[in-house]
């Protein structure tokens, strides 16, 4: 049996927060930056999605089918695609009707609900899935949390949804001697498969492409099939997970990484050692080796790969209990428009360019940041909830004058062992 490859991409755009300050609280709910947000979709796209999804296209025919890849597309960037760039979307339903592409569910708006609150959780993995079948005519099979992010308690959420297989990160600290290259299974849900992410070889691509001081720059096919190989000597399978923005944004059309992806398929089925497999498929194909017992969520962002990304210091501590203790009251109020800043304001980007990280994680967040400090985000995002919450309590006293209503019942899950602050810098 050819062992596997499975080549999965993450796509989303934020809905970026224009510079809303202290005067316009409880005056203006229009909290949007529609022009950046315009700007750089319409951006990415020429760099990105449209060139990179043809090749893609090109590719799965030249090969009659046998390369395949996975998507994981936000509703945040379905969004903003159907507003502002509708051929974006057209091009991912090319790809769709292939039949050799999987699309994942996850949580609508990007968000961390799955450590917060467990019915908002269901209700944006439900949302997702719902769009994913509008837009793609597919229905997802195979999860994927934000960011990767997982845990023992997040896997039985997602098994209890109905999904039989998830992603997440191969950290270290959780495999310890054992390798990546093997489906596992979740210590709450054992009939969850588990694929993680080989960190090495996805970074290769993700990070170190371009980067001319690296040991192994520049990366050809024949050098990176040859790492694939050894990886996988005594293993099964391959997981390589990166955002799609790889590919003309992190890493420019310039560096070469369009030429590199358009012949790495061609080299790896030529060499028969390999193919490609989409998430669902992959399950199928192998057993589990063995229970991952995740206690504490992990993430695949930063060397930790743990959550410290969003919630490793007290601005983002207080950012996101503030947001999410309004979802109580949001029941109360039950606005439709309300909901849908609540589903906006979650998105983790926001909580991201609060993080004070430094040196090589710090480069990473400084990417698409729209601002100059983390301070500067917070005080903007804070402004912003500031307002919400006027509005969610006006529409609350709104609600109550106008006669009782059934409420739905709502469950607060408080995230645990949630990874400790960033470590103060002098």
């Amino acid at each position: 049996m050819k062992k596997s490859i499975c080549l999965y991409f993450q796509v989303h755009q934020p809905t970026r927060l224009r510079l809303y300050r202290f005067f316009e609280i409880g005056k203006d709910s229009h909290y949007y930056d529609d022009f950046a947000n315009r700007t750089i979709l319409r951006r990415v796209a020429d760099r990105c999605y449209l060139p990179m999804n043809a090749q893609i296209l090109k590719l799965i025919q030249e090969s009659k089918g046998q390369f395949k890849v996975a998507f994981s597309i936000s509703g945040s960037f379905l969004e903003q695609c159907e507003r502002h760039c509708p051929e974006v979307l057209d091009s991912f339903k090319a790809l769709a009707d292939t039949g050799c592409v999987e699309f994942l569910s996850e949580t609508y708006y990007h968000s961390l609900a799955a450590l917060a609150s467990a019915s908002e959780f269901k209700h944006q993995v439900l949302k997702h899935k719902e769009n994913i079948q509008k837009y793609f005519g597919v229905t997802p099979e195979t999860f994927r949390n934000t960011e990767l992010i997982y845990s023992d308690a997040i896997g039985a959420m997602v098994y209890d949804l109905g999904f039989k297989t998830m992603l997440t990160e191969g950290a270290k600290h959780v495999l310890g001697w054992r390798s990546p290259n093997f489906i596992y299974s979740g210590a709450q849900a054992p009939k969850l498969k588990l694929l993680l992410k080989n960190s090495v070889l996805s970074d290769d691509i993700a990070f170190r492409f371009s980067n001319r001081s690296w040991d192994q720059w520049p990366l050809t096919c024949e050098k990176y099939l040859d790492s694939l190989k050894a990886s996988a000597a005594d293993s099964e399978i391959v997981n390589l997970f990166m955002d799609y923005e790889t590919f003309g944004e992190h890493q420019k059309a310039e560096s070469g990484i369009f030429d590199f992806m358009k012949a790495l398929p061609g080299a790896v089925l030529t060499d028969g050692t390999f193919e490609f497999v989409t998430p669902k498929e992959a399950a199928k194909k192998h057993a589990s080796v063995g229970v991952l017992d995740v206690p504490d969520a992990i993430s695949w962002a930063d060397e930790e790969r743990d959550c410290s990304a969003w919630l490793g210091n007290e601005l983002q501590e207080d950012a996101y209990n503030k947001l999410y203790g309004l979802t109580e009251k949001l029941a109360l109020a039950n606005g439709k428009q309300l909901w849908s800043d609540f589903g906006h304001l979650q998105e983790s980007d926001h909580l991201y360019y609060m993080c004070t990280k430094f040196f090589t994680d710090g480069a990473v967040h400084k990417y698409f940041n729209p601002y100059d400090t983390p301070y500067e985000a917070f005080i903007n995002y804070m402004n912003v909830l500031s307002d919400f919450s006027i509005r969610v309590d006006d529409a609350i006293d709104a609600a109550q004058q106008g006669g009782e209503k059934e409420q739905p019942e709502i469950v607060i899950v408080k995230p645990k062992n949630v990874p400790g602050k960033a470590k103060k810098t002098k």
